[in-house]
């Protein structure tokens, strides 16, 4: 049991000295035009105004004027750091590391750890900025996995019991709660969510209303409870439950950067709280004037400290004031995992936790919001997107492998699954159904049929080779081939072959011809639906490819066409980790892979194809190479699935 988790921190050990070894190697070997192609690296930059934010942090502004078409590997919160080319084309680094406040397409805003930052930045001529190696999420999941493994007669080290070993899990004794607006099963996992005194698991696959059903459990758990933590891995999934909590009338603190929210929740995160407070402009006033007195040079120098010190102390007495009073009215606390380390949340406790999205996140990471729990409530579908693992050693040993997967296996009872599905017409459905959830899925009776267009199929696979198996072209639909024998994106060129090749980040993988015919098949199908009733009844549109490169080079293209220029507003085009959580009407996959040898890659990984085909709601297109796929039986499997459908 505490061998589990102390192979977890040495598994977590190799992933973060691969990810400071590639951090390195690409800091001091890899060239800066380089770094901005792979989205890590803006340069140059041209800086903008400079002030003090909310939170008497020093920003600046900083915009990308090169490059502005690299989609760019920069978030809120994440570290960085700024170097400047000299005029030999030597770059020198900066000695201080600041973080990501805010992120646009080709804006940021950068909290800086003093105003002496701001100084070098300002004196520099070309200056650029990259991500910087990520220790402090490190920091927090070591720490947190030495507390659990060390804990001993606590609460904390009685869950650690119940979720690694055969410790029996135990229940509150009431009677059933009724939620008759909710399906069977979503009733019945609200229910065992209320019930459980210490761990309990909601299975939500895709479509079931896990967020529903979640929400209505925390909405009935406050009846109970004064207040409780929701958390989830990412900023986007705490966004989405807190907007549902909100607008069942809940008051939510959201904890972590207001860059990062909804506008609909902008007015609930913590800063705009504290600056709605009625003590914020005394606060303010007070921080003006010592940074005043910090400036001045005039009067006695001992009389102007010791003036600091009392407006400091009268400072950090109204910043109290206000923290308390914002903790007390607030019902749900919302952050993401890493967030629930905050200076803020400091000894405070729970008596219950939520976690959100739960097969996304590192078992390390759940450990940092649990130590302030006294029960743990888990959602999430294990069969979907797993945690991200940058190093081979340490995704073969396991650091994948969830605390939601291992409840799940170690306490069956814990779980409920959501059978009834409200997203994808039935046929759609039945596939991912019997390969990943034991055929125990349902489709709703609104959803079941549903389709844009009469005598059409739910889902098609588009042959991406251009020669059938005797090597004669295809001829049958003329539409489906390439328009020209190249094309040219950017500063390349890419020669007319239907295989995959490596994008110009030497990392990404692209499929040019299946590119062009991925949007030919798509224009194709919006012509047969009809362009304006698409625009009318705002029909929405995704592009998914499991690969970054063939995103970027699909984004091109469709920005080089006039055609699909009234569409726009209604297609995404993303990878798969960017689609998840979402849905729509039409999705088309570009899978991209076409080689002889039959390598799928990490297509393999089954969960990141299974997040694919379940985001379309009404038509789904696959537009792949069957002689390299289909050498994988779950491929195979799904070929003869779709090619029956038309039978």
């Amino acid at each position: 049991m505490i061998q589990d988790l102390v192979r977890q921190k040495d598994l977590l050990l190799r992933e973060y000295e691969f990810e400071k070894e590639q951090f390195q190697r690409q800091t001091e070997n890899m060239g800066v035009q380089k770094k901005v192609r792979r989205g890590m690296c803006w340069f140059p930059l041209s800086v903008g105004r400079s002030y003090y934010n909310s939170l008497d942090q020093m920003v600046v502004e900083v915009s990308r004027t090169a490059d502005t078409d690299v989609e760019h590997q920069f978030e809120p919160g994440k570290p960085v750091c700024f170097f400047q080319e000299d005029a030999s084309g030597m770059l020198s680094y900066m000695k201080f590391v600041a973080q990501v406040s805010f992120v646009e397409e080709n804006r940021m805003v950068i909290a800086l750890p003093s105003a002496g930052a701001l100084a070098q930045i300002a004196n520099a001529d070309r200056l650029g900025v990259q991500l910087y190696l990520d220790e402090y999420t490190y920091r927090l999941m070591f720490q947190a996995l030495d507390t659990v493994i060390s804990a001993k007669d606590n609460r904390l080290a009685q869950l650690r019991d119940i979720c690694h070993t055969s410790a029996p899990a135990s229940e509150f004794s009431f009677a059933p709660v009724r939620f008759p607006w909710l399906n069977a099963s979503q009733e019945k996992a609200a229910d065992l969510v209320l019930r459980a005194k210490d761990v309990a698991v909601v299975h939500g696959p895709p479509g079931t209303g896990k967020t529903t059903t979640l929400v209505e459990a925390i909405y009935e758990a406050l009846r109970r409870e004064v207040q409780v933590l929701v958390c989830a891995q990412s900023n986007m999934a705490v966004d989405w439950i807190s907007e549902k909590l909100s607008e069942r009338g809940v008051d939510i603190l959201r904890i972590g950067n207001p860059t990062r929210v909804t506008d609909r929740m902008l007015n609930d995160t913590y800063e705009r709280r504290f600056e709605r407070h009625p003590l914020y402009d005394q606060l303010w006033g007070i921080r003006r004037n010592i940074r005043q007195l910090y400036d001045s040079r005039e009067g006695n120098r001992e009389n102007r400290h010791q003036k600091i010190a009392r407006l400091k102390e009268r400072a950090a007495e109204l910043e109290y004031t206000i923290n308390e009073s914002l903790f007390s009215d607030a019902r749900v606390i919302a952050c993401t995992l890493t967030g629930s380390a905050h200076p803020l949340l400091t000894g405070r406790r729970f008596g219950t936790l939520f976690i959100d999205e739960a097969a996304q996140a590192l078992e390390a990471s759940c450990w940092i919001a649990i130590q302030k729990a006294d029960r743990v409530i888990l959602a999430g579908d294990h069969r979907q997107l797993p945690p991200t693992i940058k190093s081979p050693a340490a995704l073969s040993g396991g650091l994948d492998k969830t605390l939601m997967q291992t409840i799940c296996e170690n306490k069956p009872r814990c779980v409920s699954m959501l059978t009834i599905q409200y997203r994808m017409s039935d046929e759609i459905m039945q596939f991912p159904n019997r390969e990943f959830y034991d055929g125990l899925l349902q489709s709703d009776p609104s959803v079941k049929y549903r389709g844009i267009l009469d005598w059409d199929t739910a889902i098609e696979w588009v042959e991406s080779d251009l020669e059938t198996d005797n090597g004669k072209r295809k001829t049958e639909n003329e539409d489906l081939t390439p328009k020209s024998n190249s094309f040219h994106l950017s500063d390349f060129t890419f020669p007319f072959s239907s295989g995959e090749t490596l994008a110009s980040d030497g990392l990404s993988r692209i499929n040019p011809v299946e590119a062009e015919l991925a949007l030919q098949t798509l224009h194709d199908y919006i012509e047969r639906i009809g362009k304006d009733r698409i625009l009318y009844e705002r029909l929405d549109i995704g592009i998914i490819s499991p690969y970054k490169g063939q995103v970027q080079l699909l984004r091109r293209m469709l920005r080089k066409d006039s055609y699909w220029k009234p569409l726009r507003p209604l297609i995404s085009i993303n990878t798969v980790d960017g689609f998840q959580g979402q849905e729509r009407d039409i999705i088309l996959i570009s899978m991209v892979r076409n080689n002889e040898q039959g390598q799928v890659g990490f297509l393999a990984d089954l969960r990141r194809i299974n997040v694919a085909i379940t985001r379309a709601r009404m038509k789904l297109i696959i537009i792949g190479h069957s002689p390299t796929l289909c050498q994988h039986p779950f491929y195979k499997r799904l070929k003869h699935y779709i090619d029956n459908l038309w039978e």
